[in-house]
């Protein structure tokens, strides 16, 4: 008997072992693809960072605003707080996708302890997993998009001369160090209460993603052309709906050094006031086109370095040498 709860401690050790390897490398191939799908489509994040924060110039074109950004700062503005960029999508989504996994694998377990007729995970328990990753991560990973919406936002009329095309722009130690010298601490955590209410984004987008592709798993192979495509369906959806706090959350992360500090529901009456309700969808083009594109690339090449992985996880083994 001893023997066999030995045995069955060991199983349960090595399942754990095995689930914690499997939540790592999730975690790392979002990271990775994050990164991927960031590179390629940041122009269009700085076009709608720019438009959320200044307002008296978010009625031009897309067209109109590149090319005023490319006359003021050259190309390299576009890739304005590119850096931090990086580096926040890439702990952001290696925590969302941590948690998410170890919240599933933790659903996955009692729904097969419960003879569940299926281990896979219903709608609520999808949303469940989506609002305690994107909690973990809005709170550890805010100040970095604090950083990078101060950067990205620079405005021309205080942050730039007329001639400042050549200007070095400053670089992300450099941002951080002045919020700190500024505005203190407490400033990395502006926006932090919009942030926590837009984590019914993540939320909706996987839950409409997960859904998606369970029902088409049960009619035929889930193809990477098919992720590419429920990925880009989810973020649409889920974009459209929270963009208003999209916008309250870019105003608040800019707001320490442009103007009043409001909280949330005052920050939204003084865009409606001032601005009208469109004011909360300023951007909403190049925010909607870049997020989806975004989403898609990351689903796809997140499922493509996950496989890898899985295919590098079994070559380790066979090539370790017998004891």
């Amino acid at each position: 008997m001893a023997a066999i709860d030995a045995a069955g401690k060991s199983a349960t050790s090595a399942a754990s072992v095995v689930q914690q390897g499997d939540n790592i490398a999730h975690a790392l191939s979002g990271a990775g693809g994050g990164l991927l799908a960031m590179t390629l489509t940041y122009p269009l994040i700085t076009l709608s960072t720019r438009a959320q924060v200044e307002s008296k110039r978010a009625h031009s074109s897309t067209y109109d605003a590149v090319r005023r950004i490319v006359q003021r700062e050259g190309v390299s503005g576009l890739y304005a707080g590119l850096d931090s960029a990086l580096f926040g999508i890439s702990v952001t989504n290696f925590v969302y996708y941590y948690w998410y996994e170890w919240t599933r694998a933790f659903f996955e377990r009692a729904a097969i302890k419960s003879s569940r007729a299926s281990s896979r995970l219903t709608t609520i328990e999808s949303m469940i997993a989506g609002a305690i990753a994107g909690s973990a991560t809005v709170l550890i990973t805010n100040p970095i998009w604090v950083v990078n919406t101060r950067m990205t936002a620079r405005k021309s009329s205080s942050d730039l001369p007329s001639n400042s095309k050549s200007a070095r722009a400053p670089s992300t130690l450099a941002t951080l160090r002045s919020l700190f010298k500024d505005e203190g601490p407490t400033a990395l955590f502006a926006g932090v209460l919009p942030a926590l209410v837009l984590v019914i984004n993540p939320i909706l987008q996987y839950t409409i993603f997960e859904q998606l592709k369970n029902a088409l798993e049960k009619r035929r192979k889930v193809l990477p052309r098919d992720v590419f495509l429920l990925g880009a369906i989810g973020k649409l959806l889920a974009t459209s709906i929270t963009y208003p706090y999209i916008t309250v959350k870019s105003r608040m992360h800019v707001a320490s050094k442009d103007g009043p500090q409001d909280g949330m529901l005052e920050s939204v009456r003084r865009i409606v006031r001032e601005e009208g309700y469109a004011g909360l969808y300023k951007g909403i083009g190049p925010k909607v086109t870049q997020s989806v594109i975004t989403a898609a690339f990351l689903f796809a090449f997140k499922d493509a370095l996950y496989d890898l992985s899985v295919q590098l996880r079994r070559k380790v083994p066979a090539k370790l040498p017998l004891k």
